[in-house]
């Protein structure tokens, strides 16, 4: 079975948080997916992902820049693994066919929208139903994480 961490965004926007979770897994060397809802989300996020800091440099791509096997960071509104991703970092409500087929699986969902939060606690329940080890995590005011509940497979 999967790791699948729910990460509850509440002080910081994706936009804000996704660059810095990405940023840690690339350290980490883990290949990561982001799934996100339309081709549009996904463009908006690569431009984002060049220009959130200009004193880092975070390699990622989408299907328009190509060359998916060399990215370490690529970015999809399909559940595809080109570059051989082994982490998932889902966007907008967005899932996996089957969270054991990961290492690892990121949900991240706006907490100041009640229907992301409802949808958000619906794939919690789904995940440990279906036997996955899960973390929550909320977002501290400085944009860290504070762990705040888990559940065993077990």
């Amino acid at each position: 079975m999967a790791r699948v961490d729910f990460y509850h965004l509440y002080h910081w926007p994706l936009e804000r948080a996704l660059p810095r979770l990405l940023t840690r897994a690339y350290a980490s060397g883990a290949r990561a997916l982001v799934l996100a809802a339309s081709m549009d989300r996904v463009r908006a996020l690569n431009t984002l992902l060049w220009t959130f800091d200009p004193n880092s440099w975070l390699p990622h791509g989408c299907r328009d820049d190509g060359y998916a096997e060399h990215q370490p960071i690529w970015l999809s509104d399909q559940e595809e693994r080109p570059n051989d991703a082994t982490l998932a970092v889902l966007t907008e409500g967005m899932t996996v066919a089957d969270p054991a087929a990961w290492d690892r699986v990121l949900d991240l969902f706006d907490g100041r929208d009640e229907t992301a939060v409802a949808a958000a606690r619906t794939r919690w329940t789904a995940a440990r139903d279906g036997g996955h080890t899960l973390h929550y995590w909320q977002q501290t005011e400085r944009g860290g994480w504070e762990e705040k509940a888990s559940a065993n497979a077990d």
